[in-house]
């Protein structure tokens, strides 16, 4: 799977940690940065990355911060977004099953590695249902940005 990752100051480590083990697992990462830890503005990468989502060029996203909010809002404004914004394994199983997110955000300062590892796999390995209910659900969603 490509898989579309940008992140700031706050989670760069978290970040390259990210990118390493979905390399490891054969997924191709394209990484929007940052990649040093000066100050930068979170919207800058996270759009980028949602953007890529968004295009068709990659097939999800993984954005991240210090608390994931600032880059969930701004994955968000893309349009054809639907970025949820993560902390525990059954959040991330069930935004799939039922929202069919394509993005997926994490806070560094709020999950450790070893958790927001097992979110990023729970996350990438779970299919949308396909249920009617939740497609429809998701249609009137996608519908506010128009």
């Amino acid at each position: 799977m490509k898989i579309a990752i940008g992140c700031d100051h706050g989670a760069l480590a978290l970040k390259n940690k990210m990118v390493s083990h979905l390399e490891k697992q054969g997924h191709e990462v394209k990484d929007f940065g940052t990649y040093t830890p000066d100050s930068c503005d979170y919207p800058e990468f996270a759009a980028a990355a949602a953007k890529a989502v968004a295009s068709g060029e990659c097939e999800k996203g993984i954005v991240l911060c210090t608390t994931g909010i600032g880059v969930s809002i701004s994955a968000n404004k893309v349009d054809g977004i639907r970025c949820a914004l993560l902390s525990d394994v059954w959040s991330a199983k069930m935004t799939r099953l039922h929202n069919d997110t394509n993005v997926m955000a994490l806070g560094a300062g709020v999950v450790g590695e070893n958790l927001a590892l097992e979110i990023a796999d729970t996350w990438l390995g779970t299919e949308f249902s396909g249920e009617a209910r939740h497609q429809r659900r998701i249609d009137k969603v996608m519908a506010l940005e128009k």
